[in-house]
């Protein structure tokens, strides 16, 4: 396992990380898995685990915290809010209210007195940066939190929080999680190099494309990938854009098969080659896909397999621009661009 330097903090994260959000109804894994899965992602070496409160509505939470006890000084431990948590109109947000109160929920679900990064979920546009930066502040001040950061924030949305961190003078988000694929590579022309220039950490969520990159889906086979069942619009191939992402996995098949990796050491090789990258987020639901991925813990390509990759998708190219989840609102809601 290789490790790096998270941002500016200092604190040294594993470039693979363990995504939990498979651990409960969601990824229907029970809680001997996911306890199972936390072992022997430890064992590999892999030091930082993510979740969030709205991961199957806080038990993915309940379930890591059973996974570490007695060892929680061992690792690096993250989670997120900002989602709904409920059909209470302020269980929801960023707002210092629901921060301030939602921490203790994720705490007591996590049976922990800290974690070690708080991620605002999404950019919310109804609470302001000063009053979400200044909450988070005063949480870290009273010790519930090392660090903060956000989770697929536009980078216009990245550099507006770090100016108005030092306009107020708090503390600023040291981290940013965005979705980042081969496929999905859009984030290398706005977002990477902001935070770059801001020297943010960057954990990347979907590394494997919700599984267009697991070697599974190919030509001529039956999609099965558990994320079809409540994402059928992903993966149906007479959308342009999904007939588009399997004509690039079958050229990447090639590749990967000509440099002897499997597709998953060639997809998370590429995320974590890139400078900006701290750490690739894997969410194994099994055993297997868990050793699938490990076995990507010290892949690094070479600068040949990285043009090979860039002569199929673009660099700073999404081959599903509709899948991001960083739109400004003004272009998913008609009233709010109308006068």
């Amino acid at each position: 396992m290789q490790y790096r330097t998270l941002g500016r903090t200092g604190v040294q994260v594993s470039t693979l990380a363990l995504g939990a959000m498979n651990f409960g109804s969601m990824g229907r894994t029970t809680q001997d898995e996911a306890t199972a899965i936390v072992d022997a992602a430890l064992e590999a070496g892999v030091n930082l685990i993510d979740t969030a409160d709205a991961y199957s509505r806080g038990e993915s939470e309940e379930m890591v915290g059973k996974a570490i006890a007695g060892r929680r000084d061992d690792l690096v431990l993250a989670t997120k809010a900002y989602l709904p948590m409920g059909d209470e109109r302020n269980h929801q947000g960023s707002s210092r209210r629901w921060l301030v109160a939602e921490l203790d929920n994720s705490l007591r679900r996590l049976g922990a007195d800290h974690v070690d990064l708080y991620q605002i979920h999404r950019w919310d546009p109804t609470t302001s940066d000063e009053e979400t930066l200044s909450a988070l502040t005063d949480l870290q001040r009273a010790g519930k939190i090392r660090y903060f950061g956000s989770s697929t924030f536009p980078a216009y949305r990245i550099v507006q929080a770090q100016w108005a961190a030092r306009e107020n003078h708090l503390s600023r988000y040291v981290t940013e999680q965005p979705g980042y694929s081969i496929l999905q590579r859009g984030i290398e022309a706005h977002v990477l190099p902001v935070t770059e220039q801001y020297g943010l950490g960057v954990l990347a969520w979907s590394p494997l494309a919700s599984g267009w990159l697991s070697g599974a889906i190919r030509e001529g086979r039956e999609i099965t990938t558990s994320r079809a069942a409540f994402m059928p619009q992903r993966f149906d191939t007479t959308i342009p854009a999904n007939r588009a992402k399997l004509d690039a996995v079958e050229k990447l098949a090639g590749v990967a098969d000509e440099a002897g990796l499997t597709m998953i050491q060639l997809a998370l090789g590429f995320v974590t080659a890139h400078p900006a990258v701290t750490s690739a987020i894997i969410g194994p639901r099994t055993m297997d896909h868990l050793h699938s991925q490990l076995a990507a813990a010290d892949t690094v390509l070479s600068a040949d397999v990285l043009d090979a990759i860039d002569a199929i998708v673009t660099p700073g190219v999404d081959l599903a621009a509709d899948e991001k989840n960083d739109t400004p609102p003004a272009l998913l809601d008609p009233a709010l661009r109308r006068r």
